[in-house]
């Protein structure tokens, strides 16, 4: 699937509407060799339009440059991401399917609307001869219901051209008589006013509009979590425990949700069996490319096992993803963000978390051993999540809190992967003496880690970055 940022306006035109002169403007060189073009185009939703309310397009297009599936979806800054695929058949392609399952859940895409299209593509071009901009005039029929309608209107894509020329082509094109589009979108227009779903203001509640945010994370990164992007892996397992983190901090605001932590923490596995594989790699295996050939073997038997456990997991999540159990996860969470009431004084939760977690620690550094020193690492990331939830309203002193706890919690976490790693180093290479290295190199790194925490300890438990909780 090929993957494009696309910036374009559009504008609604009369029907004598003649291109102006767009050269000399904006580092504009020429605006000639026009290409004609006809294009077919077959667009696909829910039958409550669901794609169209959440700002998104799918399409089967013919004709032009770019034949083929097109899935529009929300950009930075104005812009638009493209998802693309070659034509292949008349059914909606999985993998595009897949990019919005999280927005249409088990509602069936089919044909909704058929848009055909003559355009006129004027390229602008710079005195290299690079295309800054593509100027199409579109003389749209659009059939739907039976229904037809017609009109025209102009676009204009940026290529390698900035803000500027476009700003400097619009002023143009208002004068020569066009107008913004009435629509976001061709088929959008052919549906007429159909309202966009917008997202619920943020709670007034810390702890609900934690949830909210929370919730967005997790359906927003379902996309590039499908795509195998790794950081959209890592982004939605921390929404997923963060969640989590939250529901049980808080349980008093979430009385009815107590089964859904094992619904999370299942994702949350399920993701963190494919992130910690890939961490767990760049962590082994970080300098041995130049540490000599006697470490070849080494790395091998480690890549191999570990690439194995990313694609088992991977497999698994694929499989998860589509499956109800993950769609009615989802349900779920929609019904959290649309809570409106919680307990009235949750701040003494973050407190006792934090307290918590502070004993934990206490008695593990007391015993020195490695997995209380681990039970106090998960104390103090459930701890730092609930002082999130306060962090705007308290300002800078939570914040600098959050950042001593992260701290702290880094090294727990450096301290824990290093006990992770010795373990498997134990398991692939008992009888070899360039796994023993590498596990001695692990130990050493348990030990400074060990070392630095009485620093990062006595930071996060400075009165003035607590006071604030009281």
């Amino acid at each position: 699937m090929e993957i494009a940022s696309e910036t374009e306006r559009k504008y609604d035109v009369p029907a004598e509407f003649q291109l102006p002169d767009l050269a000399g403007r904006a580092g504009i060189s020429s605006a000639d060799g026009a290409e004609t073009h006809d294009l077919d185009a077959t667009y696909f939703d829910t039958d409550d339009l669901t794609l169209m309310q959440n700002r998104r397009t799918l399409r089967r297009r013919t004709g032009g440059g770019d034949a083929g599936w097109h899935l529009k979806t929300p950009g930075d800054n104005g812009s638009r991401t493209e998802h693309r695929l070659p034509l292949d058949g008349d059914e909606v392609p999985a993998e595009l399917t897949a990019q919005v399952r999280a927005i249409i859940r088990r509602r069936e895409l089919k044909p909704i609307a058929r848009l055909r299209t003559h355009r006129v593509e004027t390229p602008l071009r710079d005195a290299a001869g690079n295309t800054l901009a593509l100027v199409a005039q579109d003389q749209v029929i659009a059939e739907r219901d039976g229904h037809e309608q017609r009109w025209q209107e102009v676009e204009v894509e940026l290529v390698e051209g900035g803000p500027k020329l476009l700003a400097a082509v619009e002023k143009l094109l208002f004068k020569a008589g066009a107008a913004p589009a009435s629509g976001p979108s061709k088929v959008a227009r052919a549906f007429g006013d159909r309202p966009t779903v917008t997202p619920p203001p943020p709670s007034s509640n810390p702890v609900l509009r934690y949830v909210q945010e929370q919730h967005d994370a997790i359906t927003g990164y379902d996309p590039g979590v499908r795509q195998g992007d790794p950081e959209a892996v890592h982004k939605m397992r921390v929404g997923t425990r963060r969640l989590r983190s939250t529901l049980k901090t808080f349980k008093r605001s979430f009385p009815e949700a107590a089964d859904l932590n094992g619904e999370l923490k299942w994702l949350a596995d399920l993701l963190g069996q494919v992130r910690d594989g890939q961490v767990q790699e760049g962590k082994l295996l970080a300098g041995l490319d130049d540490a000599g050939e006697q470490f070849a073997p080494v790395a091998a038997r480690i890549r191999a096992h570990l690439d194995a456990q990313v694609a088992e997991g991977r497999a698994a999540l694929d499989e998860a993803l589509e499956g109800e159990r993950y769609l009615t996860l989802l349900d779920r969470i929609d019904q959290l963000a649309r809570q409106k009431t919680a307990e009235k004084d949750p701040i003494r939760r973050a407190r006792k978390s934090l307290a918590k977690a502070d004993g934990l620690l206490d008695e593990a550094l007391a015993h020195g051993e490695d997995h209380e020193l681990h039970d106090a690492r998960k104390a103090y990331k459930r701890a730092r999540y609930a002082v999130e939830v306060f962090e705007p309203e308290a300002g800078k002193p939570a914040k600098k809190l959050v950042k001593a706890l992260t701290d702290l919690q880094d090294v727990l976490g450096a301290h824990q992967d290093s006990v992770v790693a010795r373990e498997l180093l134990h398991e692939l290479g008992q009888d070899s003496f360039w796994f023993g290295v590498l596990w001695a190199r692990q130990e050493q790194v348990g030990k400074d880690t060990y070392g630095e925490l009485p620093v990062v300890v006595e930071k996060s438990r400075k009165a003035k970055l607590r006071t604030w909780l009281n």
